[in-house]
């Protein structure tokens, strides 16, 4: 899910790869936060040689896993990096506990936000006939809800999830939402047993949103509602979606998006840069304010109280989609229900 390939060594060294050998320096920042937990505080701190040692390895190729002295297999250019960084003892075991004790802090919160996940969609039959997706069996089912059906035909074929996100090309709003969150239950369950379509499906939409040349309809919601229904297996794609809050064709669906990941994992959120979408309760818009305060409520963001207390008289109307249906709320009402959680869970 990161953006070069990492793993684990048994002597202890975390490695990655930069298979160009042009992004040597994103790679080493990549391994050594990874080598540390994940935690990037802890990794700035450390010092080479003094807290960790590093070695790099260079020619190598991805694809058949060798060294290749003259850089080239067949007329194909090998230039890839192999960079490894293996943390002091001491270093590493600060490092272990940091791990565990945000691994139970994100366990005890994503309990106590009712998250569990699905259990593994059962095998289909061997002798079974494997159903074959087409765009119209597709639609129709997607118009009819029908979230059994399109998951055994996604497990059926693996082109459903392609069909099913060409139906987000509809100019009625209310369709993309309606498809957008069906999307999040259906990928859910697929991903017990092949998370990885779910994954080449979440790239496909980042790269649509990314296109000047298209328009990202229903594209950034999907990608809120895959991401919030499996937080466990696809939490990591969280990071990029504050991206898009910069552009106002997407930045009610970025907030929705980011609202939807925290209400079962929070501190994905927060280890995003998201203290400069605070200016976003001042917008104009009354569905940027309301969607604004939602998501600061779920995140627990007590550095924002004052300014939601600011909203308590602001009246204006606008719609969020929950569990796939529209629900007209207003921005007061909203700010409360944020200022209400953040007492609550610092009360806990």
């Amino acid at each position: 899910m990161s953006e070069f390939t990492v793993g684990r060594c048994s002597c202890g060294a975390v490695y990655s790869c930069d298979p160009t050998g042009h992004n040597v320096g994103a790679a080493m920042v990549e391994t050594l936060v990874h080598a540390c937990g994940d935690n990037s505080d802890l990794a700035w701190e450390l010092l080479p040689e003094d807290d960790y040692l590093t070695g790099r390895i260079e020619d190598y190729d991805e694809q058949t896993h060798q060294v290749v002295e003259t850089r080239n297999i067949d007329g194909r250019m090998v230039r890839g990096v192999l960079y490894f960084v293996r943390l002091h003892t001491e270093i590493s075991d600060i490092a272990g506990r940091l791990r565990r004790k945000k691994d139970d802090t994100i366990g005890r919160v994503a309990a106590e936000r009712g998250f569990q996940p699905p259990p593994v969609e059962p095998s289909p039959g061997a002798d079974r006939p494997r159903k074959k997706a087409n765009k119209r069996l597709v639609r129709e089912l997607a118009e009819a809800g029908a979230e059994d059906d399109l998951v055994a035909l996604c497990l059926d074929d693996r082109k459903t999830l392609r069909l099913m996100q060409r139906l987000l090309y509809d100019p009625a709003e209310e369709k993309r939402w309606r498809i957008a969150c069906l999307m999040g239950k259906v990928t859910a369950r697929v991903a017990t047993r092949d998370p990885g379509q779910v994954s080449e499906l979440v790239h496909r939409l980042f790269e649509a949103c990314s296109d000047s040349a298209a328009t990202p309809w229903g594209m950034i919601e999907t990608i809120g509602s895959v991401v919030a229904a499996r937080p466990d297996i696809f939490g990591s794609f969280t990071r990029y979606l504050p991206n898009y809050a910069a552009a106002e064709s997407t930045r009610v669906q970025t907030i929705w998006a980011l609202a939807e990941i925290a209400e079962k994992r929070p501190d994905l959120v927060r280890d995003t840069p998201f203290y400069a979408m605070f200016q976003f309760l001042g917008h104009p818009r009354p569905e940027v304010r309301g969607q604004m305060a939602r998501l600061l409520g779920r995140i627990s963001a007590t550095e924002a109280s004052l300014q939601l207390m600011g909203l308590h008289g602001d009246n204006e109307e606008l719609i969020i989609w929950e569990e796939g249906n529209p629900v007209l709320t207003t921005v007061a009402e909203q700010a409360a229900k944020a200022i209400t959680r953040i007492q609550d869970d610092n009360g806990r």
